[in-house]
């Protein structure tokens, strides 16, 4: 088991910046690969970034590439999403996950919400 806390999430205006952050406990996390998630209201789930905890290997969704970064802190067993240049269509709920392999997270965190206000 895997478990996963996020937090971070907050108000912010539109440009601003915020930095999310996923606090991981339970397995060795070397063989995951982790990955940022958002739903918006009344829209599907949709990726965001993910990181290969071993390698530090990143993949960014469209929407966000340039403006958000993901990345770990080993020490502290946490993902952290920065994000920049935030725009109101960024606001949604942000769930963190792992899982062995792309495609099939197994573990979810609760999620925290971001508002950008415009």
């Amino acid at each position: 088991q895997v478990q996963l806390v996020e937090s971070g999430g907050e108000l912010v205006q539109a440009g601003g910046s915020l930095r999310l952050s996923c606090a991981a406990s339970g397995r060795t996390l070397s063989r995951y690969v982790m990955g940022w998630f958002r739903q918006a209201p009344g829209k599907e789930r949709e990726f965001v970034a993910r990181i290969w905890w071993s390698s530090g290997t990143t993949y960014y969704a469209d929407s966000v590439k340039g403006r958000f970064t993901i990345s770990r802190d080993n020490a502290k067993s946490t993902v952290y999403l920065q994000m920049n240049s935030l725009k109101p269509e960024d606001t949604a709920v942000y769930s963190c996950a792992a899982g062995i392999q792309v495609g099939s997270f197994a573990y979810w965190g609760q999620g925290t919400q971001v508002t950008v206000s415009s």
